[in-house]
């Protein structure tokens, strides 16, 4: 069975404006979406770098949002040209925003603000302050202290868009402790919280007396993942090890009494105390397993992925049942180049004396399969995005990016809707942003490329 046939799009669009689709808002998106989809892969449509923007400090992207300056200048990358959407105040570099999440207003909830209704930038900053700030304005709306016992890092979502993890740094102990040949037992920390209104879950300690010699740990959809040098993953429920072993329930902005020292709980100077201390191995879920520590898990029976824990077999992962841990057949078995093997048959491959793959994406929206495929001239490398139908790795459309790619810079690349996205990390920290948008009119003139320099 092949692919079907393209959609008329002037027939959707018709039937959309006579209220077809009219009592239900899923169908109007999907057809929208649809709508979108033929317009993106038809062959008149274009790409053009539209704007390019250099940076010294690290440049990021959530959804049609530019941020520099860790975090403090947000740039609109909707508009042709560069748009400043705001400016937060200067400060100092302990102050620096140095993780960021995009929250987004949950459907069916009733929120105690009004302007809990609009997104909302989650920050840590430098000195373990919690943010929460208008992604319009860059308000800050709410804060919150967390301790001065460690160093926090990290943000991540446990659950997305309803629970945090904020991370600590690795206690690596003073230099005198090291050279003495002292441990320190405590690794890493984990504040988790539920967001909007922000409140306190717990902070958990992980403990190499408790898990051994662990390397690394964090959190997802509550399960704590704890991770070892010799590939070893260990699962274990979050909520099992809070309910054994929390040891006081916490609510920000209450007065505390922690260790002989009072306080109000989110509050500096106080923070937040450790209320998770694990003082017995808790059940163990699950483990396996995995080269270098990759892992992954989802979908619906469960099942996770991960490479063979053999040096060969880098870039290869498994998708496997996680009821008895079989290698499921009927599912692809993927390589980090980009090569997916279904029943043997390569639906996409690449060339690696020709050109290579080095970025794999899926668009759920628009239900693309994209590839940034890089051929490489002589020094210099040219990349081009492609295309791909999801169902059937039919090449649908290809997009030449105009810049050079060296293959020994850190890249980035986001394909959103009628937007294609180029983040490139050169040496000395010289950061460069290549902005691409879609164009229907094939006959539209060229237009002279904008840029601008942020410092």
């Amino acid at each position: 069975m092949g692919p079907t046939q393209k959609p008329n799009v002037c027939r959707q669009l018709s039937r959309r404006a006579l209220g077809f689709f009219s009592r239900d808002a899923g169908v109007v998106q999907r057809t929208n979406l649809g709508i979108l989809r033929a317009l993106v892969c038809q062959e008149s449509t274009k790409f053009k770098n539209v704007w390019t923007t250099h940076s010294k400090s690290p440049i990021a992207y959530e959804r049609g949002r530019i941020y520099f300056d860790n975090y403090r200048c947000c740039v609109s990358s909707i508009a042709s040209e560069p748009r400043k959407l705001y400016e937060m105040p200067k400060c100092s570099k302990s102050e620096k925003i140095e993780d960021a999440l995009l929250w987004e207003c949950p459907v069916g909830e009733i929120l105690p603000n009004p302007s809990d209704y609009k997104s909302s930038l989650i920050a840590l900053t430098a000195h373990n302050w919690l943010f929460r700030i208008s992604a319009t304005t860059g308000k800050v709306l709410e804060k919150i202290y967390l301790a001065s016992y460690c160093k926090f890092r990290y943000l991540s979502w446990d659950t997305p868009q309803e629970v945090i993890a904020v991370k600590s740094a690795q206690n690596k102990g003073t230099v005198l402790a090291r050279q003495a040949g002292i441990q320190q037992p405590v690794l890493l920390y984990l504040a988790v919280f539920h967001v909007l209104p922000f409140s306190l879950i717990g902070i958990l300690e992980i403990n190499k007396k408790i898990f051994g010699n662990v390397t690394d740990a964090t959190l997802s959809h509550g399960i704590l993942i704890v991770m070892y040098s010799s590939g070893l993953v260990r699962l274990y429920s979050f909520q099992a090890i809070t309910e054994q072993f929390m040891q006081q329930k916490l609510d920000l902005g209450c007065a505390c009494r922690w260790g002989g020292t009072a306080g109000t709980v989110g509050e500096a100077p106080f923070g937040i105390p450790c209320n998770i201390k694990i003082t017995d191995t808790p059940p163990l879920l699950f483990e396996v397993s995995s080269l270098e520590n990759a892992f992954q898990i989802g979908g619906h029976p469960w099942h996770y992925i991960i490479t063979p824990n053999k040096k060969k077999q880098k870039g290869v992962f498994h998708i496997c049942a996680l009821k008895d841990n079989s290698l499921n057949e009927n599912l692809p078995t993927v390589t980090a180049s980009g090569r997916v093997v279904k029943k043997n048959f390569n639906l996409l491959d690449d060339d690696p004396e020709q050109e290579t793959f080095k970025i794999v994406d899926y668009e759920d929206e628009l239900d693309l399969l994209s590839v940034v495929a890089v051929t490489q001239i002589d020094a210099e490398g040219k990349a081009h995005l492609d295309f791909h139908c999801n169902e059937y790795g039919t090449l649908l459309k290809s997009i030449p990016l105009v810049e050079s790619w060296d293959v020994t810079y850190s890249h980035e690349v986001y394909f959103d809707r009628d937007l294609v996205l180029h983040i490139e990390q050169k040496p000395s920290r010289v950061f460069s942003c290549y902005v691409y948008q879609m164009v229907c009119d094939p006959g539209e003139e060229e237009t002279t490329n904008r840029s601008c320099e942020k410092e």
